[in-house]
């Protein structure tokens, strides 16, 4: 018998891209139905749940030996999993420091720990060399990341970190040490327009993001970014899941934006 779970279902799509990543695809009988990468994912496995919701009687039909849940918003799922004999793991990583962790601990689940240090080592070495190269902190843009609209809720701690890593200045960095979305509200949409931002890049998880809506706000006229027109989304699958995808596709989508800002000079 197999020291490592042979039947995993991933709750979360970080958790089935780092298993595709180490090439343990095989041990995947079940995934996120907000699963787009790897694209292959959504052809190969079944969906079986939502984010906060999930098919318990199919999930418990796959005879899984482990799922792999993420933060409080799942802990429902997750106890309802544990009063039915299922072994549960649920990370709650919120920053980049803690991103890498649990890769590496979901890759030593399966007996891959090795290869995951490896390609962590590589991930922070090109990191060092990033920050090595970012110009004085008055040349960088003040960046205002948007995670969602209604109410407005400011970037979580990760993209916090990769703003900063990409060469800007995160506007809300004292927000994105909240863990909880809702304790990184701004009541008050004016308060955007006094921390003046450079660059504005919206990020709304489940719909598209509407930069001419934030353009339209009331006394948004006045911001920097939307009077030179730097107002950017980023796709939600690159930055908002907190795994492979951030911390590569999502910070070079950050780097390409915060690079070409007209003002660096």
């Amino acid at each position: 018998m197999s020291r490592y779970p042979e039947r995993i279902v991933c709750l979360t799509e970080e958790t089935t891209e780092t298993l595709y990543l180490l090439g343990e695809e095989r041990r995947i009988v079940g995934i996120s139905g907000f699963t787009v990468r790897p694209p292959r994912a959504r052809r190969e496995k079944p969906r079986v749940s939502a984010f906060t919701s999930a098919k318990i009687d199919r999930i418990l039909a796959l005879e899984p030996d482990l799922v792999l849940g993420f933060s409080d918003l799942q802990a429902d799922i997750a106890a309802e999993l544990i009063r039915n004999g299922v072994e549960v793991h649920v990370f709650n990583h919120r920053s980049v420091e803690q991103i890498l962790n649990m890769m590496v601990q979901l890759a030593s689940l399966v007996g891959a720990g090795d290869r995951m240090l490896e390609w962590v080592g590589v991930w922070e070495h090109e990191a060092r060399a990033l920050r090595e190269d970012l110009p004085p902190v008055d040349r960088r843009p003040v960046v205002y990341f948007e995670e969602w609209d209604d109410p407005i809720i400011t970037g979580i701690r990760w993209v916090s970190e990769l703003v900063e890593l990409a060469g800007g200045r995160d506007c809300f960095a004292d927000n994105a040490l909240q863990p909880l979305g809702r304790d990184r509200i701004v009541a008050d949409p004016l308060e955007v327009v006094r921390r003046a931002p450079d660059i504005i890049i919206g990020s709304w998880c489940g719909k598209k993001f509407r930069p001419e809506r934030v353009s339209a706000r009331p006394g948004w006229e006045a911001v920097p970014a939307v009077r030179a027109g730097q107002v950017f989304e980023v796709k939600s699958a690159l930055i908002l899941q907190p795994g492979p995808a951030a911390l590569t596709d999502g910070l070079k989508a950050l780097r390409r934006i915060i690079s070409n800002w007209p003002g660096r000079g």
